[in-house]
């Protein structure tokens, strides 16, 4: 008898595996690149999908987060005074922050009760003074154009026709009917009709009323949530003085607890992310700390400048420089337009806008090669134009002033996440 159980197929009845050759080595090459673009987009893509939501999230939570924030600008910039009467006048810290708390309202106070007034007044001058400068801007223009025969040549349809008297002869000639005969004038018939306040009212305001309820409920809606939002700005902005006296009273426990409340166990990664969010925090201080004291530093110069050159509205203009400085570069590129507009409209000469700008590179050059040296040294170590650019991408893309406050810092923590990760090699 046969045994099949140990029977098989001979090898040429088996159908032959399939089997793709191995891809050359430019093939390879192709392939590896594709990969690593694709890598490369996808990381960019999500990078800039984060970039979006927190920008979202500074726009949504602006009314909350302001106050945050100029509660934390407040609480860095007082913390040394804090600290020196804490450890070398021995004061607890609770009575260190409320001195130093008295001492500012004071301050604030004598610096609001000289300043604000002329501010007020200046701001007010300037806003009724604009429809003027503007004509006499027009006028200037118009004149230059008559006189110049370069527009002339490049403009010639342009140019402006000679201002003709105007007559109204027209008019003049036209005068109310004469009546010659003595016939006595035949008054039309009138049909008995409907008022016509019935039929205007029935063709026009009906269907304007119709189409503009649902305007005027979304106007109230919208205006009420403008109400509502100022009222929680509001009350964000009375409670600053709160949260800057707690961020300076759990300084200490906030310093040493932080890192708790990260939801991530204790590991390598854990380490890498506390380095990260110390370098942020340590850029934020520095930044702002320095960055006030060199804004008001600019205040006070700029004022300084203009109230010699005797400009009009001095102390808006050096104030409006100072506020914005805390953003660099964004108050000297709002405020230097209009002061040049002032200064050539008020003396009427080139040789004062040019003073302008005298002034404004003046104060950049003794803020860049004295004050900000003396302030924050290079420790946040960013070139000028990486300045210009990260506020320009943070004001895009985090949400206005709030976005672009923040870009500097940020930029200057990603500078020292890339030099730990990409740009040098990470020592032992």
């Amino acid at each position: 008898m046969t045994n099949y159980t140990n029977y098989q197929l001979p090898m040429t009845n088996r159908p032959p595996p399939m089997s793709f050759p191995p891809p050359t080595e430019k093939q390879a090459r192709i392939l590896w690149v594709s990969l690593t673009a694709f890598a490369i987009a996808l990381l960019v893509a999500i990078l800039a999908l984060l970039v979006w939501g927190l920008g979202w999230v500074l726009r949504l939570l602006s009314p909350v987060l302001w106050p945050l924030a100029i509660a934390g600008v407040i609480a860095y910039l007082l913390d040394p005074v804090v600290d020196f009467l804490e450890q070398k006048r021995k004061f607890t810290r609770p009575r260190a922050i409320l001195l130093v708390f008295c001492a500012g309202l004071l301050l604030m106070g004598g610096v609001l009760a000289s300043v604000v007034p002329r501010l007020v007044r200046e701001t007010s001058d300037l806003v009724a003074a604009v429809p003027g400068y503007t004509r006499q801007i027009q006028i200037k223009v118009m004149e230059w154009t008559a006189k110049s025969p370069w527009w002339a040549k490049m403009f010639p349809s342009h140019a402006p026709a000679p201002v003709e008297a105007e007559t109204n002869t027209s008019s003049a000639a036209i005068g109310p009917p004469v009546v010659t005969s003595n016939a006595p004038p035949t008054i039309p018939s009138e049909k008995p009709k409907e008022p016509a306040w019935v039929k205007k009212l029935t063709e026009s305001v009906v269907p304007w009323l119709t189409a503009m309820l649902p305007r005027i409920g979304t106007w109230i809606v919208e205006q009420l949530q403008h109400v509502v939002s100022w009222a929680g700005f509001l009350i964000g902005f009375v409670m600053v003085p709160v949260f800057s006296y707690y961020f300076l009273q759990e300084k200490q426990g906030i310093r040493e607890r932080w890192t708790d409340y990260l939801p991530v166990h204790e590991s390598k990664f854990k380490q890498e992310m506390v380095f990260v969010l110390r370098s942020i925090n340590d850029y934020l201080i520095v930044f702002f700390r320095g960055q006030v004291l060199i804004a008001l530093c600019d205040a006070v110069m700029l004022t300084i400048g203009f109230l010699i050159m005797g400009l009009n509205y001095a102390v808006l203009f050096g104030v409006a420089a100072g506020l914005l400085g805390i953003v660099p570069y964004l108050g000297t590129i709002v405020t230097i337009v209009p002061a040049l507009t002032v200064a050539a409209i008020q003396f009427r000469d080139w040789l004062h806008p040019l003073e302008i700008v005298a002034v404004y590179s003046l104060v950049h050059l003794i803020e860049g090669f004295v004050i900000s040296p003396k302030i924050m040294g290079d420790r946040v170590g960013l070139h000028p134009l990486t300045i210009i650019v990260a506020v320009l991408i943070g004001t895009t893309l985090l949400g206005g002033i709030l976005g672009g406050i923040l870009a500097i810092p940020l930029t200057a923590a990603l500078r020292v996440v890339m030099f730990r990760y990409v740009w040098k090699k990470r020592e032992a």
